[in-house]
């Protein structure tokens, strides 16, 4: 602000709101939520969101019950399931909301871990090595996004199937994800920020929400815990 910009891009939910509250002047193209930002109480309509903000965000409508569902099709004895989510996160709220009716739904029992930073992940490791679980879901937050590598590692030494939101999980290691790309979000703020540039206001721009989710299966994942043969049914 005291730059000061012509545009601020936030990614995620914490740096949306952190925006929000610091300008009413600004405009603000928010974008990778985790969460409907209506929801999220960001904005009150996706097609006319008001104020200075406008932004990406995905069409996430039962989309934990379509993860857990491919992840028991390829993993049928799943029972327990850990969570990995950052409580200081609005959007991961709802994750862990969702992730628990999906499972209810489907006879699964859930055990939710808070992890906010490097230390309180490795506690939340330590806990579920003791008593590990069948599966291990990850909410789409900026700790377990970083970790990637630390936590799809450990799961695979306790041969856990992962699940996750997006495709990043899976390159890092993970079994599996259902959920838009992050590199095609980023591509189309471009549009945003151009249109804001040449003089478009905020408030005219409706909240787009990226559809058509994508399915991603680490193969080498799979073969490693055993599951390849899933794969070919």
């Amino acid at each position: 602000m005291r730059s000061p910009v012509d545009v601020i891009v936030t990614s995620g939910e914490p740096a949306a709101f952190a925006a929000k509250q610091a300008t009413k002047a600004i405009p603000i193209v928010a974008i990778e939520f985790a969460v409907d930002p209506v929801k999220g109480g960001l904005v009150t309509s996706l097609g006319r969101p008001e104020g200075n903000l406008t932004g990406i965000a995905i069409d996430g409508a039962e989309l934990w019950q379509k993860r857990l569902s491919v992840l028991r099709v390829i993993a049928p004895k799943i029972v327990r399931m850990a969570v990995l989510w950052n409580r200081a996160n609005s959007g991961n709220e709802s994750c862990v909301e969702e992730i628990k009716a999906a499972a209810l739904a489907m006879g699964l029992q859930v055990n939710a871990f808070d992890v906010s930073d490097a230390k309180t992940l490795d506690s939340a490791l330590t806990k579920i090595a003791k008593e590990p679980p069948d599966a291990l879901a990850l909410c789409w937050d900026s700790v377990t996004l970083t970790h990637t590598k630390a936590i799809t590692d450990f799961a695979l030494k306790l041969r856990l199937p992962t699940v996750a939101a997006v495709r990043e999980y899976v390159q890092g290691g993970g079994l599996l994800s259902i959920g838009t790309s992050l590199p095609a979000q980023r591509r189309r703020t471009a549009h945003y920020v151009n249109r804001i540039l040449k003089g478009a206001k905020p408030a005219d721009l409706p909240i787009e929400q990226m559809g058509n989710p994508d399915l991603v299966i680490n193969v080498g994942t799979a073969k490693t815990l055993g599951l390849a043969r899933a794969l070919l049914m």
